[in-house]
């Protein structure tokens, strides 16, 4: 798993996305519902997504302090 996973969970972000707003039309305030639900689904995205990304490629890698050291 590579960056690519982020490119098609992406893809699927926005198809939920795209679904939610043909979802909510009977509710009593369907632009409430949509905007909530396209705004929780985005943000869990990025979220998830930044962090995956800031572990695939550390910005500094970790040293390990328990080695010895080789003659």
């Amino acid at each position: 798993m590579g960056g690519a996973s982020v490119f098609w969970i992406g893809v699927v972000v926005v198809g939920l996305c795209v679904g939610s707003l043909f979802t909510f039309k009977s509710k009593t305030d369907p632009t409430l519902w949509r905007t909530c639900t396209i705004l929780t689904l985005m943000c869990c995205y990025l979220m998830w997504g930044l962090t995956y990304l800031a572990q695939l490629h550390p910005i500094i890698v970790p040293k390990r302090d328990d080695l010895r050291v080789e003659f």
